[in-house]
């Protein structure tokens, strides 16, 4: 067990590299991936947040836990509905590992159901952790299964869950997310593009944990795809932070919010927004709250597309970070986000 995670909140099914790689800045690794290295090849240097950065994260937990909390608590209710009490919590490393533990601690406070909940890692272009999900299935029916990440952008991770399990018959590829702006995950606490807090940060998030990375020179064939540990930022922690502040907030049981299917779909309106700017690859155009963060924290932006300029309430991380970094914000008519992140193509350079 590496990581600050409590060992009963989650068995991480990660392989611990900390030293084996060299972390790269921002404009190096841009200029690798866009060349055609895969992401999950290099490790990025993490940003260290400001003070007036940090101070909206702080807001942004007060702000948004009780929407939270109700997300969390809706999505655990279908996945009990689902699955029933043998279900088991798969969350896909990183960003879907603290929502995973929300979800199983609500189940257990709530209404005293005990989940076991695993977190491996899942790469676009390179397919789930097969070694990962060999070690889980071997310990639990392939019909309980359940996926967790913390939003959809616009799908690429499900459709790579979806594809890796024609591997897998009988396991369930439906995400089970907090927030759903794309509407293409299998069960969602609410298709609102709110700000989940922890999609504020990085590792100090989410255990003191990288984003997760497949080489083969460091993981072998019997391994798990790894991760490393930043323990020198043990004194900057706040993944419980987060997660203690959301499950105070916990509701009750109650009726379980069912979203309109008949909801514009994220998938065509990030096509628009491709076409519109004339982006020739939509893998650099990053729809929704979480993902707009990801792009101005680890990422080349050009620009941050958001609905309006004045949206302080759910926008004021975003704002901060454009300012620090220098780049554009731009109003454009978004209908299922409230921001999009747009990657630099270094080609147009």
């Amino acid at each position: 067990m590496f990581s600050t995670y409590r060992p009963e909140d989650v068995t991480i099914l990660l392989k611990d590299i900390t030293g084996q790689v060299e972390p790269l800045g921002t404009a190096e690794r841009e200029k690798r991936i866009q060349a055609g290295v895969h992401y999950s090849e290099m490790l990025p240097i993490e940003y260290t947040p400001s003070e007036e950065y940090l101070k909206l994260f702080f807001r942004a937990v007060d702000l948004y836990s009780g929407i939270t909390a109700r997300a969390v608590g809706n999505v655990a209710q279908k996945i009990l509905r689902d699955k029933g009490r043998g279900a088991v919590l798969v969350s896909l490393a990183r960003a879907g590992t603290p929502i995973g533990i929300l979800i199983r601690r609500w189940l257990k406070e709530k209404l005293g159901v005990i989940v076991p909940h695993y977190t491996l890692s899942i790469i676009r272009g390179r397919g789930i952790d097969r070694n990962a999900m060999g070690y889980i299935l071997s310990r639990h029916p392939a019909d309980k299964i359940q996926f967790v990440d913390g939003w959809t952008g616009k799908g690429a991770i499900q459709r790579e869950l979806k594809a890796a399990m024609e591997d897998y018959p009988g396991t369930d590829p439906g995400l089970a997310v907090l927030s759903d702006p794309a509407g293409i995950a299998g069960k969602a606490g609410t298709r609102d593009d709110f700000l989940i807090a922890s999609s504020c940060l990085n590792s100090t998030v989410s255990g003191l944990l990288s984003r997760t990375f497949y080489r083969k020179d460091i993981i072998g064939p019997g391994d798990f795809h790894g991760a490393a540990f930043y323990r020198e930022l043990e004194d900057r922690d706040l993944t419980y932070t987060f997660i203690d502040a959301v499950a105070k907030c916990f509701p009750e049981p109650g009726n379980v919010r069912e979203e309109d299917p008949r909801a514009p779909s994220g998938i065509e309106e990030t096509e628009r927004i491709r076409r519109d700017f004339g982006i020739r690859d939509v893998n650099l155009v990053k729809p929704g709250i979480g993902e707009a963060t990801r792009v101005l924290l680890r990422r080349l932006p050009w620009k941050v597309l958001v609905r309006s300029l004045h949206d302080g309430e759910h926008l004021d991380h975003l704002y901060r970070l454009a300012e620090e970094k220098k780049v554009p914000l731009e109003v454009y008519p978004l209908a299922c986000y409230r921001a999009c992140g747009i990657i630099r193509d270094l080609a147009d350079s």
